[in-house]
């Protein structure tokens, strides 16, 4: 026998060698895979991750002061507020200066209503002093502090100039202060007076109705998914129509009508009067609290806890719960220890959606709720809609995010998510 032996590289067909095609075929491989991927990708980075990375850099962006009254920043750093005594006359020469080039570029509401967030009035006193400082003039005007303190007696507070120089830094802790009923003084950080501490509430009742709701379709969709697994497939294909029917309707048209059913002269008050089951002139409170919101939103939530649970519930062998039986289970013996350990990872699914979604729900909370069936979500929308507090607004929603990372963290510590099945 003739022992052949390969002196150079493996070549191809075409005669380039076969390691150098290979890598070659791979990379093409590689980028028509980063072709195929890339719509998606962008349009999670433009509409996921830069919205968030905007989000939390508005939480701590603060640059509007520096950039409107940059000489007047810089010489309050000499200030001692602590000395309880207005700053000299440099300071005020400093804020004319700054604030004459301000009212040209019509930028002083703008620094007026941020700091107005923090001390109420102040919003008022730059815009009405304005026009007065903008007639003012630098070389023959001085001194100015008097002159100041004529146009609007708030400039010879010192409280005003502690505002000022507290928040005079571009990157602020601010609006977290905030999101948790406190403030940022010269001084440090410091609780919020009384008749201003909502937002802590705000959280709490967020999450205790959201896990309220979450508990209580739960309850709702368990029957009913088993019901949709046992049957046969043309009744619980009949049946499935049904629970996704709500999905044809807008979810305002839907809140809208729980608003016209919950009132004290809504259907369902009137049909327990009906019933004799309540009295005419002791009709239920189930509007604009807690309870409105929490109905109307079980219902509305309903659908997103049957389907995973009604996913995972037909793929279980109605061969086990069979078997537990031939070997002498009761029925309550073979659904609690065959049927529902299976059924577990349809719950955790379905609980982990309705509560992600709930947590920061906004319609059915505003048209149902009232005053005391509101979210976190809603003050969120009030912040960037009316009165236009975008920091506090990004410092709310970052701590929300938060805490919506943190339970997810938790229930994967104590569940696992790789337990969590959708079918």
């Amino acid at each position: 026998m003739t022992d052949v032996t390969q002196s150079g590289p493996m070549l191809a067909a075409d005669g380039t060698p076969l390691k150098q095609s290979l890598a070659k075929s791979l990379r093409r491989q590689k980028m028509r895979a980063l072709l195929l991927i890339a719509p998606l990708l962008l349009f999670v980075l433009f509409s996921f991750v830069l919205p968030i990375a905007t989000m939390l850099f508005r939480s701590v962006e603060n640059s509007i002061v520096v950039d409107t009254i940059p000489l007047t920043v810089e010489s309050l750093q000499d200030w001692d507020e602590s000395s309880g005594e207005l700053p000299d006359e440099a300071v005020y020469a400093a804020f004319i200066e700054d604030m004459i080039a301000a009212v040209d570029a019509k930028q002083h509401t703008r620094l007026g209503t941020r700091l107005n967030y923090e001390e109420t009035g102040m919003s008022s006193m730059f815009r009405r002093s304005g026009r007065a400082i903008g007639r003012l003039d630098l070389a023959t005007d001085a001194p100015f502090k008097d002159k100041l303190i004529d146009i609007h007696e708030g400039w010879g507070e010192v409280q005003t100039w502690k505002v000022i120089k507290a928040h005079s830094v571009e990157i602020t802790n601010g609006y977290f202060l905030n999101a948790i009923d406190m403030r940022r003084t010269p001084d440090g950080a410091e609780a919020q007076p009384e008749n201003k501490r909502i937002l802590i509430q705000l959280f709490g009742r967020t999450l205790f109705m959201s896990l309220v709701i979450t508990g209580s379709c739960i309850l709702l969709a368990y029957p009913i998914s088993y019901l949709l697994a046992t049957q046969p497939m043309r009744v619980s294909n009949m049946l499935l129509i049904l629970v996704l029917l709500p999905f044809w309707t807008s979810l305002l048209v839907r809140t809208s009508a729980w608003k016209v059913m919950l009132q004290q002269q809504g259907v369902i008050n009137d049909t327990l009067v009906w019933l004799g089951l309540v009295a005419d002139e002791s009709r239920l409170i189930i509007i604009n609290n807690q309870i409105g919101t929490i109905i109307a939103m079980t219902h509305i939530l309903l659908p997103f806890m049957v389907l995973p649970m009604y996913s995972v519930m037909q793929t279980i062998p109605i061969t086990y719960t069979r078997a537990a039986k031939s070997m002498g289970a009761t029925n309550w013996t073979t659904f609690w220890r065959i049927y529902f350990p299976q059924s577990i990872p349809g719950i955790g699914a379905g609980s982990i959606l309705v509560f992600i979604l709930s947590i920061g729900y906004y319609i059915t909370p505003e048209i149902v709720g009232g005053t005391k069936g509101v979210f976190i979500s809603n003050r969120i929308a009030y912040h960037i809609s009316s009165s236009l507090n975008w920091g506090l607004a990004a410092a709310l929603g970052a701590i929300l995010l938060a805490v919506v990372l943190i339970l997810y963290w938790a229930y994967d510590k104590i569940v696992g998510i790789d337990n969590v099945k959708l079918g």
